[in-house]
């Protein structure tokens, strides 16, 4: 008993330094964000700002246009998550009830492509976007995002379907449902767990992501967030940290947001009420 107490308290432990290590970072950015020019030159900097302020929040608001570049990025993010739930989902479906040899084979060829890195595939992809006279563009953008989440989601998804009882399409089918009452009634519901989680990956994935837009958007009207961030640091290198830690600090928000107002439904269990009655 004693050794199962003591493996327990190490398991919290090591859980808590795990938390500690990923929030430390936010926590650093919130405090630098708050902190006056003359903290953030001190040599001796702390955690929490002796003088808080709200002036690197008003100079980065001043310098670059945030709400319109935050504008973009929520247009292509949330266009990125729709369109690949709706491709993928279907696509598991069919994938996870149906498992023969190409299924098979689009399964591994879905893991294998996440291994690409990107500098592999933006030149090519450049030259087909020109040829469609998509570049600088934002359903240029979204198209890509759409076909870089599409693998993961689509892996994701085969899961959640796979995780589905047949029995329970068995069983409608029984009661005389046809094959779309059956996947509408019985099988979507039970896959929103899955749906949600997956479009909160592609969602976050557009939101966060900066090589792509760097590339492809060259106006400065259609750059995303993470683009106009960089324009804090100057032609050396020096960053002008306390609006850059503000601006950054801001853009985190969105994804802290989406992903608490829809917790629940990923933590929910996927079956409950799958109870025939």
């Amino acid at each position: 008993m004693k050794t199962g107490k003591g493996a327990r308290a190490g398991q919290y432990l090591a859980l808590l330094a795990y938390l500690v290590f990923l929030a430390f970072p936010l926590l650093w950015l919130i405090s630098t964000a708050f902190k006056p020019a003359r903290e953030l030159a001190s040599l001796h900097p702390t955690w929490i700002p002796k003088d808080p302020t709200l002036a690197n929040f008003r100079q980065a608001f001043d310098e670059q246009p945030l709400l319109h570049a935050g504008f973009n990025s929520l247009i292509a993010a949330l266009g990125a998550a729709v369109i690949a739930v709706l491709i993928a989902t279907p696509m598991a479906y069919v994938m996870a009830r149906h498992r023969t040899l190409p299924a098979k084979v689009a399964t591994g060829w879905v893991v294998v492509s996440q291994a690409f890195p990107f500098v592999l595939v933006i030149i090519p992809l450049f030259l087909v976007l020109k040829n469609l006279r998509l570049i600088d563009s934002m359903p240029g953008l979204i198209m890509v995002y759409v076909v870089w989440a599409l693998p993961f989601a689509l892996w994701m998804l085969v899961g959640y379907v796979r995780a589905v009882p047949a029995e329970l399409e068995e069983a409608a089918a029984v009661d005389g449902a046809g094959r779309v009452r059956t996947l509408v009634s019985v099988t979507a519901p039970l896959l929103a767990p899955g749906i949600v989680a997956t479009a909160l990956f592609a969602f976050i994935s557009a939101w966060n992501e900066f090589f792509f837009a760097l590339v492809l958007l060259k106006t400065p009207e259609q750059q995303t967030l993470p683009v106009v961030l960089t324009h804090f640091i100057g032609a050396e290198g020096v960053a002008d940290l306390g609006p850059l830690a503000a601006a950054a600090f801001l853009a985190t928000l969105p994804s802290l947001v989406v992903f608490a107002l829809i917790q629940k439904r990923i933590t929910g269990g996927m079956l409950a009420g799958a109870v025939k009655s």
